[in-house]
């Protein structure tokens, strides 16, 4: 099968792998759709995956093409989502149903063989039942959708009326616009450097965007504030955002150290804010209500996804596309592949 192997940061290849097989307990799922994920970057191109060489990709959907023993209550040809995170399910944060803080871990993409390939081979426990009507892009993006919503529900979620803000508005932060119009969010502010996004985030469903050069003159206030990118400045101001006694979730995974401003921490020390850490997407039982509603909502089309869609790619076109992200010359939302 084709597949893309990361090396080493930087070093990713198209090459021929053996396909895998669906032993007992798997089914083999050939990959309709895969999605980058903002994780991605930095794990192809700066930092490297936990073990190398492997195959990336972890954001995917696909059609059951072989059962293994044991695999019942799935049919070959079945169109699923698949959870990528593979929980130990025995230490102490399992056994309470935190999968997303698992200590002893595996997952597709970055400790074992993900899903930029044709096939993959997945464990039945992995599998959530998608709407056959569905599609697959739709079904590739459940992970970042649902991420976007165990962040609203971390801060409690919001009620009817209450003013919601998005800093970030990359896939996840767009997700999170319309989750929280469908919560009965009265205004969402989205704030992003890009002019581009900001269009981006008035189709899902924003009524102000600001742009995050005019954000100081502005006098914003939100009850929840959903943090999407991961830097000192949105981290900030995501802070700076809430109103008395708001929440802000932070999603954006920081690579350099993060330094909170002085008058960032008066802000949340006075006026009572509370901050929350947002892991991934799960919970019970595995892999949780996040990924049923969300999958629960694409097929009613309440939740919205192909105006996300920038780029929809052979597979082969994956090397080039990181070259163009690392080179910073790519304008793109959601970028999607066909194995």
């Amino acid at each position: 099968m084709r597949a893309i192997v990361l090396h080493s940061p930087g070093d990713i290849r198209l090459e021929e792998r053996p396909r895998p097989e669906a032993g007992p307990g798997h089914v083999l799922v050939r990959v309709a759709s895969v999605g980058v994920c903002g994780s991605d970057l930095p794990r192809m191109l700066v930092k490297g995956a936990w073990k190398m060489p492997l195959i990336t990709g972890h954001e995917f959907a696909g059609r059951i093409s072989e059962l293994g023993e044991g695999a019942e209550g799935w049919s070959v040809g079945e169109l699923v989502a698949i959870a990528p995170l593979l929980p130990c399910r025995q230490c102490s944060q399992c056994l309470t149903g935190n999968f997303s803080r698992c200590t002893d871990y595996d997952y597709f993409g970055s400790r074992r063989d993900g899903a930029y390939a044709e096939y993959v081979a997945v464990p039945v426990g992995n599998l959530i039942k998608a709407p056959q009507h569905l599609d697959p892009r739709a079904i590739a993006m459940t992970d970042p959708a649902s991420i976007a919503l165990h962040a609203i529900w971390k801060a409690g979620g919001i009620s009817v009326g209450k003013t919601g803000a998005v800093v970030g508005c990359g896939p996840i932060g767009l997700f999170a616009i319309q989750w929280l119009r469908l919560m009965g969010a009265s205004e969402v502010v989205a704030i992003d450097v890009s002019e581009e996004k900001l269009e981006l985030a008035r189709e899902a469903g924003a009524s102000h965007c600001i742009l995050s050069q005019d954000l100081p003159s502005s006098d914003v206030r939100a009850d929840l504030v959903i943090e999407a990118v991961g830097i000192d400045a949105t981290i900030n101001s995501a802070v700076t955002l809430a109103g008395p006694g708001g929440h802000v979730t932070f999603i954006g995974i920081p690579v350099p150290d993060v330094k909170l401003d002085n008058k960032t921490f008066q802000h949340f020390l006075r006026q009572e804010v509370s901050l929350h850490g947002s892991w991934n997407s799960f919970g019970p039982p595995f892999p949780g209500p996040q990924w049923t509603t969300t999958l629960e909502k694409f097929g009613t089309g309440e939740l919205r996804w192909e105006f996300l869609i920038s780029h929809d790619l052979d597979l082969a076109e994956l090397p080039g596309i990181f070259q163009r992200f690392a080179a910073k010359d790519i304008h793109f939302s959601k970028v999607l592949f066909k194995p």
